[in-house]
């Protein structure tokens, strides 16, 4: 235990694993793994598309097919499904960030399991994911591979991903406080 008093006070972990880091560190951040994610890869950075196949691979583990669902249909589909997971390069960045975010809450001493308030905070944390997803494989990505991979990509289409997302995030954050809180 005399590790942790002693961890808890020393100022390089306060500064880098408990203080909270700045919205333009977090920026800078996330576009230089952005840039060499790209770089080294050949594709922007995605993570909604990760989650279609883990939804594939376990309804095939249950025993479903997925061969003639138009998703995933094309042969580079297929050769992704058929590779399986551990060969999925979006599916490791994807574990990476689930165990990071984790480690980070952990080193900070934030990690905290919250009381569910009542059944609307459910519906709202339901229903948003729900839309989150559906709005992610349409728009052919997330605020990560639409948004920063359009953007470094230099693609016109990020930047209308930024106002559309902006505009929404102001639309829905007015209806979570009028319907939900």
């Amino acid at each position: 235990m005399d590790f942790f008093n002693k961890l808890k006070d020393n100022p390089f972990y306060s500064r880098w694993f408990k203080a909270p880091y700045s919205y333009v560190t977090g920026a800078i951040l996330l576009s230089l793994l952005q840039i060499a994610i790209l770089a080294t890869t050949g594709n922007p950075w995605g993570v909604s598309g990760a989650f279609a196949n883990w939804g594939a691979w376990l309804f095939q583990l249950i025993g479903g097919s997925v061969d003639n669902w138009y998703y995933f249909s094309s042969p580079g589909a297929q050769a992704t499904l058929e590779g399986g997971f551990l060969n999925n390069g979006a599916s490791l960045l994807n574990l990476g960030i689930i165990f990071g975010a984790l480690a980070s809450s952990l080193l900070a001493s934030q990690l905290k399991i919250k009381k569910i308030k009542s059944i609307r905070q459910i519906v709202a944390a339901v229903l948003g994911g729900l839309l989150m997803g559906y709005g992610a494989r349409i728009a052919f990505g997330c605020n990560i591979g639409a948004l920063y991979g359009g953007i470094v990509s230099l693609s016109f289409s990020g930047w209308v991903f930024a106002f559309f997302m902006f505009f929404g995030a102001v639309v829905g954050s007015k209806l979570l406080v009028k319907y939900f809180m």
